[in-house]
């Protein structure tokens, strides 16, 4: 290999090597500044308007994750969450055999859970339920209905559902619930989500040959249904009722799984993939029609097609219910309140919105471009000046559609001798590191009491989509640790072990605003977000403007924050607790 190719090998290696790192490491400012004289290395708070938004009622049609239950947030209000689904057979156009009978029928939800140990001696596990909001344990009263609503394709398009057709939903299940076991309160009255890992025992043989065996699984909401109504349902099915899955949805429609309060217990929330969810049917059938001998056999039906969650939103915090009924647009709002589901989010404006001169290229009579000492700039065949040399521009009163504070950053100040003032792109910063800080509310009394999500996202608010940052970010299949040169996560106290901070890297988002004056300064828009990895939009039922659809990611995370946000510094909004963009760059000299 050549000395030249070689030295052009270690210089990419040493570039992606680069690459890797400031990926990894965004927020590690200053560690290793410039020593030429020729640069300076400095940082720059922008003006940030932050104000609040108020998510409507919003798709919620085939989330894959679901929430179940009831979460009491003191500082947001209470969210009832209800479930519906469609249901398919796992093998269709079952036959059954002579005198088939049910022996049970359990649906069974995996939860998320995380196991923390295993007994060596006895085999048990020990888990921790994952996605669990509430008290441990909490009692909830839980109902599992036959639905009526039909949820498949109209005109061969799939519908749409909405996080507030509860309602709606309930006026369509069927006959009474089918977790109707009367001595396992457990299942139904005083359900609660149960962190236990479920065991199975297979007795041993009567001879002995076959010692009892015992299997387990990580814990799963496992529900007896009423055996007589699939009997009636699956057994004595219409004939044609079960041969294809497309008869099959139009046949039965679905289940609604229904959430209230059990007594005095405030209830608990859970967070469910409830695609991976089955019911098991087990009965008996005789071998033929002459011989009596009992066989064994299965029928599963699979939670799978189109699923809506509903949600239900009641006593609201008044000072939530204020905050985004009353945006401040113009000044932004002192508390920020971004919450999950049917929630809110808070909508920003980069840079001071002040819109009162632009900047012009600096020309002669004849129109050409000059620089500061009136001599002709050369340029190329398509208008940009040649290499080496750099536009003069200088101020001229009135708007532009562009913030002020933006444009002195485009073009800095290179000259202002003689009474003139020019400015120049030579000049221009060099952006090391851009990061939107936002500080979390951890006096408010009432969050204190709150569960706090662990993660928030950003986007491209005017045109929903991603910002540039979340789009180079790396993603892995962890989502608590995908996109994280990204950032938006979760800074906690030491203290208080309370979340104090979010910080997101913003770098080439402003770059590019910065050295494209093309480039459109669009709202931005933050909410809390379930996965990171996700970046869809969903429907809004009833469009507001702008606002149309909200983050997907963000209907599926149950839990809210308040942050710090902009306006009038006062006693209520101290000065270092304002949300701010944070701009570290090298100046030239």
């Amino acid at each position: 290999m050549h000395n030249n190719s070689i030295f052009k090998f270690l210089l990419f290696l040493v570039s992606i090597l680069l690459f890797v790192s400031c990926d990894k490491e965004y927020s590690a400012i200053g560690d290793a500044l410039i020593g030429e004289n020729h640069f300076e290395l400095a940082k720059y708070n922008t003006s940030v308007i932050a104000y609040n938004e108020k998510i409507t009622p919003v798709q919620s049609s085939n989330l894959p994750i679901n929430a179940l239950g009831i979460y009491d947030n003191p500082a947001f209000g209470k969210t009832t969450a209800n479930f519906v689904t469609q249901l398919a057979l796992a093998n269709v156009n079952p036959t059954f055999g002579p005198n088939a009978v049910i022996d049970s029928v359990v649906v069974d939800i995996p939860y998320f859970s995380t196991l923390k140990s295993t007994n060596a001696t006895t085999g048990n596990s020990e888990y921790e339920l994952d996605s669990i909001y509430g008290e441990p344990k909490a009692k909830i009263k839980l109902s599992v209905y036959e639905s009526n609503r039909y949820m498949g394709k109209q005109n061969g398009v799939d519908q749409i559902f909405y996080t507030n057709q509860d309602s709606e939903f309930d006026s369509y299940k069927v006959g009474t619930r089918l977790n109707d076991h009367a001595s396992k309160k457990e299942q139904n009255d005083e359900f609660f989500f149960n962190p236990r890992e479920n065991r199975f025992v297979t007795p041993a043989s009567a001879d002995g040959k076959t010692a009892a065996v015992t299997t387990r699984t990580a814990p799963s909401m496992r529900l007896n249904l009423n055996v007589e109504f699939f009997k009636n349902k699956i057994l004595n099915a219409p004939a044609g009722s079960l041969t294809t899955n497309d008869v099959f949805i139009n046949y039965f429609r679905g289940l609604y799984f229904k959430v209230e309060q059990s007594g005095a217990d405030k209830g608990a929330l859970a967070n469910i993939n409830f695609a991976k969810g089955t019911i098991t049917i087990k009965y008996k059938e005789d071998t033929s029609t002459t011989d009596k001998t009992k066989v064994e056999k299965t029928l599963v039906i699979n939670m799978s097609g189109s699923t809506a969650n509903l949600l239900e939103q009641t006593n609201t915090n008044a000072n939530y219910n204020t905050a985004t009924s009353n945006p401040n647009q113009s000044a932004g709002d002192e508390r920020l309140y971004l919450k999950g589901g049917e929630g809110s989010l808070a909508v920003l404006n980069l840079f001071n919105p002040a819109d009162n001169y632009s900047y012009e290229v600096l020309k002669n009579s004849n129109k050409e471009p000059i620089d500061e000492n009136g001599n002709v700039i050369p340029l190329q065949s398509n208008g940009d000046p040649k290499s080496g040399y750099y536009l003069i521009y200088t101020k001229k009163n009135g708007s532009n559609g562009v913030s002020d504070e933006l444009e002195d950053i485009r073009y800095p100040l290179i000259d202002d001798t003689q009474g003139q003032i020019y400015h120049s792109i030579k000049r221009r910063w060099l952006i090391n590191q851009a990061n939107l800080v936002l500080n979390v509310d951890a006096d408010n009394t009432e969050f204190k009491k709150s569960y706090e999500p662990n993660r928030i996202y950003l986007y491209d608010y005017t045109n929903d989509t991603t910002v540039l940052d979340y789009y180079l970010a790396a993603a892995t299949n962890d989502k608590n640790t995908s996109k994280y040169a990204f950032g938006g996560f979760l800074t906690n106290d030491a203290t208080t072990k309370r979340g104090a901070s979010y910080k997101i890297n913003l770098t080439n988002h402003i770059r590019n605003l910065i050295i494209n004056s093309d480039a459109k300064n669009v709202k931005l828009a933050v909410v809390v977000t379930e996965d990171i990895n996700v970046a869809d939009f969903y429907k809004l039922k009833t469009s507001s403007g702008l606002f149309t659809q909200a983050p997907k990611a963000s209907v599926m995370n149950p839990l809210g924050t308040i942050l710090y946000g902009t306006g009038a510094t006062s006693t209520n909004l101290p000065e270092n607790k304002k949300i701010k963009l944070e701009i570290y760059y090298t100046k030239t000299n």
